[in-house]
């Protein structure tokens, strides 16, 4: 028996690595994605309730007003990869609580989009802003960009806060 699911799970292994070979940028894609999503998400549980009315100028958005955008933006950008229309209301939300959840819903939804992806689908041109015709591994490349953007963002906030954010904050091993 021990010899049966040392041989699955062999076969399950080279199975993933010849599915990511036939895959990579999508595979690469994912990767980033996974990446920028646990930062921004630990970010999000790192400042505390009180600190998502901060605003680090009066110009600038709230903490949780980034939260917001970044759930909002990523469903809108994600429902375009996918071929749908998706309008988030997370920037009519003010709670911690319900931001994160938000937060949670819209990076729910696009896992299964990046999950999805391989590299033939990705080569498949859709409208992003308007007329423009993009690629959908350019939607979800821009994706990724506008969080690590917001994320910048957040790392100001978090320092004024006397926070750490999580991408300074030491490796478990």
């Amino acid at each position: 028996m021990n010899r049966i699911c040392t041989l699955t799970f062999i076969g399950a292994l080279l199975g993933a690595a010849a599915l990511n070979a036939q895959n990579p940028f999508s595979t690469d894609t994912k990767n980033f994605y996974t990446n920028i999503k646990g930062i921004v998400t630990k970010a999000a549980d790192e400042m505390p309730e009180a600190n998502y009315v901060f605003k680090a100028s009066p110009m600038e958005r709230t903490y949780g007003e980034i939260v917001g955008h970044i759930a909002d933006v990523q469903l809108a950008l994600c429902g375009i990869a996918k071929g749908e229309q998706k309008k988030g209301d997370a920037g009519s939300k003010t709670s911690k609580a319900d931001l994160a959840a938000a937060l949670k819903a819209s990076f729910d939804y696009c896992d299964g989009v990046y999950d999805s992806m391989t590299d033939a689908e990705a080569a498949t041109k859709v409208k992003m802003f308007g007329p423009n015709m993009v690629t959908k591994l350019a939607v979800l490349n821009f994706n990724i960009a506008h969080d690590n953007e917001m994320y910048g963002q957040m790392v100001v906030y978090l320092r004024i806060k006397g926070l750490v954010p999580p991408s300074s904050q030491p490796r478990q091993p």
